[in-house]
């Protein structure tokens, strides 16, 4: 695994880069009796961000190599040098011995540069960047020049002879040699002048320690014969080098690139009659929304100082807020969810980096969090292209404490085996009352996910969380995320809580898996506990219909309190019975189905159904049933 799939898989598996955006409290509850329920000591409340799903990010380009072309391309020291070295031991003359008679070791010296090996056609793009006013292009000054290299020319032979000797244009894509075609002399200079950087190659690298005499003579004499098409080169190369720096000085970043997600989004419910106080099984309102039009968009800046590391900056806006309070519950919630009255707000600001090859660090003001540290397990989560709910992204545990700020670890202990952790507060940057706010008060999560693959075709996630909060919410966004009666007076909760997610590719056109989660909530200042649990199973079904597509079906139940031991008056589930002790009766299903058409790479169309039966976890209200179109861009 690269490192910068180390740094990011936070991130890209977990489909977001934060969590759950606007995670409100149920749906305030009012006593038709003219009960007075006690004021709550709220939050201030803060702008969660908004949920992204960036495209997978590549490792950043580092700064393209300049390459360098030598001052000077004149071959004629090489050529004076070994002629005299040659000259000491025998005569050198155009009639010359057998080559394994006059073969001799080739003093390797700096003089022996020729041009970078760039290459440039006449007809490349390239080539159009140089105009006639440039001082430095060599013009075409003899109609000699203007002539094709024909195959039966002594320097077409000459170059042949180098090139089965030393194989000194093999496997250069860019050369323009080619069989018995005749080419025209700045063609044929390219090759070579490539010919000559890869005999000098090979001499450096010894593996070509020797050269003749006849070569030394060919070389020679093509440098002579070619010498204007050769300088041209050089100063063709020289003028790239120029361009080249200064596009790098003026280009916006050499280490940043931008990731976009834009959702424009159709959605509606039915309508419902809601028994908000389940004394009698009568409902007492109506709960529906309207068929709206809304818009998502998240921007993401990725950028690396040094290849190894990465500064997410991420920035959304959207205007589709939570059904919750028109339906009276929360479990409808869509996961493309995004409340800013379209302002744009910061929702992601983060910093990745590499402390070992298999330790990696995130720490950030905004988007670190469980759901963007731990490595994600379900296929099916991503707010503009996996499931439309917001409960089919993810374990609901991992939710909890809705924390923004905090530092986290990603720790491949070895291929099949890492180990993730978190720490995160939900207002990390207000410096008021250390109870209710900060890095160390308010509310805020500590956890670690350990993350297996005991096969190449399952991948495992087992999660433990610890959260505090000031007051009665668990935070979740989904579910019973209440805990004390809303007629009680609010106390501050510590909870635990443990889940497991597990995926397996049965093919490449099917997966299943599912997960469970537990939590337990002790009261600081009161006895007993409340105990939730959720669970859900799903099918993937990628490539349905063709490559790209997407099919998603879920089933599960939402997070439903299951024993509530509090104080008479305190006990959420029987709220309108005097807060007695006792855990729901009813139970709600999840049940959801959406298609994801790729109509192209950066487009993609996604209707979904969502149905929930006995929803707030209570037999006498009626179906809730969310329908929605996702159109997402990405860029």
């Amino acid at each position: 695994m690269s490192d910068i799939s180390l740094l990011m898989l936070g991130v890209l598996t977990a489909g977001q880069t934060s969590p759950p955006n606007n995670l409100p409290q149920p749906p305030v509850i009012q006593s038709d009796n003219g009960v007075q329920q006690p004021m709550e000591e709220n939050l201030s409340p803060s702008v969660s961000p908004a949920e992204i799903t960036p495209p997978e990010f590549m490792q950043p380009d580092s700064t393209s190599q300049v390459i360098a072309a030598p001052v000077n391309h004149k071959y004629q020291n090489l050529l004076d040098k070994v002629h005299k070295n040659i000259s000491s031991h025998n005569s050198f003359s155009q009639d010359s011995q057998p080559l394994a008679d006059t073969t001799h070791t080739l003093e390797i010296t700096p003089e022996f540069s020729p041009s970078a090996q760039l290459p440039i056609s006449p007809e490349s793009p390239a080539a159009t960047e140089f105009s006639e006013s440039d001082d430095q292009m060599s013009q075409v000054t003899s109609v000699s020049q203007l002539d094709d290299v024909q195959p039966t020319d002594w320097a077409f032979s000459a170059l042949q002879s180098l090139v089965e000797r030393y194989g000194c244009i093999a496997g250069q894509t860019n050369g323009i040699y080619l069989g018995n075609s005749a080419v025209s002399r700045y063609e044929f200079a390219e090759s070579l002048n490539i010919c000559l950087n890869q005999i000098q190659e090979l001499i450096t690298k010894n593996t070509a320690n020797n050269i003749s005499n006849e070569d030394l003579d060919a070389i020679q004499r093509l440098q002579t014969e070619f010498q204007t098409e050769l300088q041209e080169i050089a100063q063709r190369i020289d003028v790239l080098e120029n361009k080249n720096i200064e596009l790098q000085s003026h280009q916006f970043s050499t280490t940043t690139r931008l990731f976009g997600q834009a959702i424009f989004s159709l959605q509606g419910t039915n309508m419902t009659n809601v028994d908000l106080f389940p004394r009698d099984g009568v409902p007492e309102r109506q709960g529906k929304t309207s068929l709206t039009f809304t818009n998502s968009v998240q921007l993401t800046l990725a950028t690396s100082f040094t290849g190894k590391d990465l500064l997410i900056t991420g920035l959304s806006a959207g205007n589709l807020g939570s059904n919750a309070s028109l339906v009276s519950h929360n479990m409808g919630r869509l996961s493309f969810e995004s409340n800013t009255e379209n302002k744009v707000v910061i929702n992601d600001l983060s910093y990745r980096f590499l402390l070992a090859d298999n330790l990696g660090i995130v720490v950030g003001t905004a988007g670190v969090n469980p759901a963007t540290t731990f490595r994600g397990i379900n296929p099916l989560e991503g707010s503009g292209d996996g499931a439309i709910s917001q409960f089919g992204q993810r374990n609901p545990i991992l939710n909890i404490g809705n924390g923004t700020g905090g530092i986290g670890f990603d720790w491949e202990i070895s291929d099949r085996i890492s180990l993730q952790g978190v720490y995160s507060a939900e207002i990390p940057s207000f410096p008021g009352n250390s109870n209710s706010s900060g890095l160390f008060g308010g509310r805020y999560t500590a956890g670690a996910q350990l993350t297996l693959a005991p096969t190449n075709n399952i991948d495992v996630g087992i999660d433990y969380v610890y959260s505090h909060s000031p007051n009665d919410l668990l935070a979740t966004g989904i579910g019973d995320a209440q805990l004390i009666s809303p007629f009680a007076p609010s106390t501050a909760f510590n909870t635990h809580a443990v889940g497991a997610t597990v995926a397996w590719r049965v093919n490449d056109n099917l997966q299943l898996g599912g997960w469970g989660g537990f939590s337990s909530s002790k009261p600081v200042n009161l006895s007993g506990s409340v105990e939730t649990t959720n669970w859900i199973i799903f099918a993937a079904l990628p490539n349905l219909g063709r490559a790209g597509n997407m099919g998603g079906i879920l089933v599960g139940q939402p997070p439903k309190i299951t024993s509530s031991s509090l104080p008479n008056g305190f006990n959420f589930p029987n709220f309108s019975n005097g807060g007695t002790p006792g855990g729901r009766n009813d139970t709600s299903l999840h049940l959801e189905i959406f298609y994801r058409a790729q109509l192209n790479d950066s487009f993609s169309l996604t209707p979904g159904l969502l149905v929930i039966f006995n929803p707030d976890h209570n037999a006498a209200n009626d179906s809730l049933i969310v329908g929605a179109l996702r159109a997402t861009f990405r860029f």
